[in-house]
């Protein structure tokens, strides 16, 4: 059969893609080589409880607010329920010299580490402007209807550590303001201030928790796409396409078929992309450009289920470090594991006072793993499922001593590593948030929708900006090459 639209990847990006295009008339085909939809949005079930894998928080989502404008145009507002963290602080860096807060509101955000720095208020002031004023003039954070090329934003260029540190003078203020770079795997030689901005200001906004699991945000795309005459394909893995006169023709999927399309949008990573292309019509310097960029750490993540009414549920994020500096990745080692986490209660109906799972996140090296990257999740042999028990002790262990007594309250636990994010992802080495962006070679290391074929185009967080709010513009930037941006813009705001 031939489509309109053939969109290789269920993740986000994906999702989003195939609600606008299927919204605009187009006939949409989306293929997902797994058996469930979602990528890092999907979710598992443990003894009668919820895990996000990936989408443990999320921002902007207040009346007026950017992401709350984008989610109301693709029909999640009033479908999900959301749970705001707590205002005086979503987030709790917690540090050899203390615990600190960052609350929402820019106001507040500034007065209530004042209380703890009171001689940073010009650093802090010109910082928030700073982010503010990199978030305004981007054109997709507000809805204007201007062509956005990131390649012209300045921000793209500078480090965020580095911006931090010239408006800042206390040290440790520093680095509690870039304590939650775990959202990006923030690296202190490479991460640009605009990532950095564009995250952390959407989060100062407002920061909300989904209630009972993210799996509810893919059902309600993937319902989306079917209504407007989409669909959708699961345990179907695209493997090569097929050209005529420069343009893909067609997609080759795993049992002989092949599905046509006057557009395909990838939603995987750039390394597979090559080589579902191979042959074609891109570039040597483009293919080896790909093939070298580096991807974003992975993550260790143990997931906990509580005996009933056993641990409080905390309505903030907790972000522990053993170590005063909280750019992590840049001086990343192994014999000194875990060097820091995250603990992040899972938000449910049943209860609000008591967490009834929580996920524990931590950075690992994907080198760790070496020994078992030829094998599959479920396949990995007994040496492996002892690693992975020896970790989640050692993890728990570490947390017991910000939390006593958590390792009593703690029923079942289980885990995962940058391998099973590999797997069940497609990104290489397990990587977090794909591909790294890198100041120091900005052009190089971004990822336009655009292809060297002009019916193939890219989209996720691999293009562009991570996390939620970024993945969600980068798919309508994705879109507007096939669309009318102003168009499509309009239709947002009147959402």
């Amino acid at each position: 059969m031939k489509y309109d639209v053939v969109i290789i990847g269920s993740g986000l990006g994906g999702l989003l893609c195939g609600n606008i295009l299927s919204r605009e008339g187009y006939s949409v085909c989306l293929l997902e080589k797994n058996n469930k939809l979602g990528g890092s949005l999907q979710t598992f079930g443990r003894k009668g409880c919820i895990f996000n894998t990936g989408l443990n928080y999320t921002e902007s989502l207040d009346d007026g607010q950017i992401l709350n404008q984008y989610f109301r145009y693709f029909g999640l507002i009033g479908k999900l329920k959301l749970r705001k963290l707590d205002e005086n602080g979503f987030d709790i860096i917690n540090l050899p010299s203390g615990r600190y807060p960052l609350a929402m509101g820019h106001e507040n955000f500034r007065e209530t580490l004042l209380k703890y720095f009171p001689e940073e208020n010009n650093g802090l002031t010109n910082y928030l402007e700073t982010i503010r004023t990199i978030c305004s003039s981007i054109s997709l954070y507000n809805l204007s209807d201007k062509p956005f090329n990131i390649m012209e934003c300045n921000s793209l260029g500078i480090g965020a550590a580095d911006y931090i540190k010239s408006v800042i003078k206390n040290p440790i203020l520093q680095n509690i303001i870039a304590g939650n770079n775990l959202m990006y795997a923030g690296h202190d030689k490479k991460t640009p201030l605009m990532i950095h901005a564009l995250i952390n200001n959407s989060f100062i906004e407002s920061a909300w928790r989904v209630v009972d699991g993210s799996h509810l945000m893919i059902n309600i795309l993937a319902e989306n796409i079917i209504r407007n005459g989409g669909t959708i394909h699961k345990n179907v893995k695209a493997e090569k396409f097929k050209t005529e006169n420069g343009n893909v023709k067609s997609v080759l999927i795993d049992n002989g078929e092949e599905i046509e399309g006057k557009y395909f949008i990838s939603n995987t990573h750039p390394e597979q992309l090559l080589s579902m292309i191979d042959g074609l019509k891109i570039s040597n310097a483009f293919s080896f450009r790909m093939n070298n960029l580096e991807d974003t750490i992975g993550m260790f993540t143990l997931y906990l289920v509580f005996r009933k009414d056993s641990f409080p549920y905390l309505n903030y994020n907790f972000y522990h470090y053993n170590q005063d500096n909280t750019w992590i990745v840049g001086e990343y080692n192994q014999d000194k594991w875990p060097q820091m986490y995250a603990l992040m209660p899972t938000a449910t109906s049943k209860s609000e006072s008591y967490a009834e799972s929580a996920s524990v996140l931590t950075y690992m090296h994907y080198s760790e793993l070496k020994k078992w990257e030829n094998t599959k999740t479920g396949k990995r042999g007994d040496e492996y499922l002892q690693f992975k028990k020896e970790k989640s002790k050692k993890l728990l262990s570490v947390m017991e001593r910000q939390f006593p007594g958590i390792t009593s309250c703690v029923d079942a636990y289980y885990s995962s590593t940058p391998l099973t994010w590999r797997d069940y992802t497609g990104t290489r080495a397990g990587s977090a948030f794909g591909l790294l962006k890198d100041f120091n070679k900005p052009m190089e290391s971004v990822i336009l929708p655009r292809t060297k074929i002009p019916n193939l185009f890219l989209t996720g967080q691999n293009t562009n900006v991570h996390g939620i709010l970024g993945v969600t513009i980068s798919s309508v930037i994705t879109c507007s090459e096939i669309i009318d941006i102003r168009h499509l813009i309009g239709k947002i705001r009147n959402a």
